[in-house]
């Protein structure tokens, strides 16, 4: 699949997700297979670019390519000066945020609040496309309110300003995470318009992301929630769709490689305030249904340094290992994420 000029490697595409999509999460989901990665959105309040949490967002330092900086806002003129910014600071493709449906990001009329102004979603692709020689892209969700999905003519719309591929979360603004996501409109999306589509909504295993393409026709599928302490969910995928076959769950040796490795990323890239408490979440989601796991997170979230914390998480998982390996006495070969529970 190509993006512009840019190929690649394959349609398996890490969804941008505020506070979720940081460089070492972005960078963790690509060594796993994802073929590409959306940055967390930034504001194009130009007042707020220099934040802290603003300069770690747009922070892609050694990053592979191509690179994806997305950015939020509701002003044209606002919006092309921060795709020119994020090109300038080395983003190879620019995405324009119209899917958030946060209360915080739609009070300002922005995400997905400006599905509910036609006029102004023309006026912002047509402004930020002309603004960057790079190629720009667009995530947004089926319409504003449930009956009154206008995704087809915005579709269209971004195709005639240059969208140069178009995601599409298969809910409305109202239906924020609830719900199913619902993939007919994404078929007559991909029916319609030329440009690359990208399905997104509730892939969240190697049949359904086969489903999801057959289905829809979609030329890639861009995965969220789901791989929210499972980055290797991106492994699994790709290796259903090229052979058909189920790829063994990771055993927890693995995933405690991993999610130490993980959060000694986190650390370098935080530092020791923000890396032990943004670590947190990830550690939750990677030991959510494991062998006492929630006496375990109760524990962790008290610890206050990455050092103590690495320690913790490593003495939890020497118990699994242990545990793993009572159970190899009783003939169980494999000790996996779905068997401890």
């Amino acid at each position: 699949m190509y993006i512009g000029s840019y190929r690649l490697s394959n349609n398996l595409i890490v969804a941008p997700m505020a506070g979720v999509t940081d460089r070492p999460f972005r960078t963790l989901c690509k060594y796993f297979g994802a073929g590409h990665a959306v940055s967390e959105m930034m504001t194009a309040d130009k007042t707020l670019r220099m934040s802290k949490k603003s300069l770690y967002r747009a922070n892609f330092d050694g990053e592979l390519a191509p690179i994806s900086a997305q950015i939020a806002g509701s002003d044209p003129e606002q919006l092309a000066e921060a795709a020119r910014y994020q090109v300038a600071n080395g983003a190879q493709i620019v995405d324009i945020n119209m899917g958030c449906p946060a209360k915080k990001v739609c009070n300002k009329l922005a995400g997905s609040a400006l599905l509910q102004d036609e006029d102004l979603v023309a006026r912002i692709l047509d402004t930020v496309v002309a603004a960057v020689d790079v190629p720009v892209t667009l995530k947004t969700r089926l319409g504003f309110l449930n009956g009154q999905e206008n995704i087809l003519r915005v579709a269209k719309r971004a195709e005639e300003a240059g969208i140069a591929a178009l995601a599409l979360h298969g809910r409305t603004r109202e239906d924020m995470y609830l719900n199913h996501a619902r993939y007919e409109l994404i078929k007559q999306v991909k029916q319609l318009i030329g440009i690359p589509v990208i399905a997104n909504g509730d892939i969240d295993s190697p049949e359904k992301a086969k489903y999801v393409l057959d289905y829809t026709g979609a030329d890639a599928i861009m995965i969220g929630r789901a791989a929210q302490g499972r980055p290797w969910i991106f492994r699994e995928i790709g290796h259903y769709l090229k052979t058909g076959e189920h790829l063994a769950t990771p055993d927890i040796a693995e995933v405690k490689a991993v999610l130490l490795g993980h959060l000694s990323e986190l650390y370098q890239f935080y530092g020791e305030y923000s890396g032990c408490r943004i670590a947190r979440k990830h550690i939750a989601w990677y030991t959510k249904g494991l062998r006492s796991s929630n006496e375990f997170r109760q524990n962790m979230y008290k610890v206050e340094s990455t050092a103590d914390q690495a320690k913790v998480v490593e003495a939890y998982f020497d118990q699994l290992l242990d545990l793993g390996q009572r159970m190899s006495d009783v003939q169980v070969e494999q000790v996996n994420l779905l068997e401890i529970k």
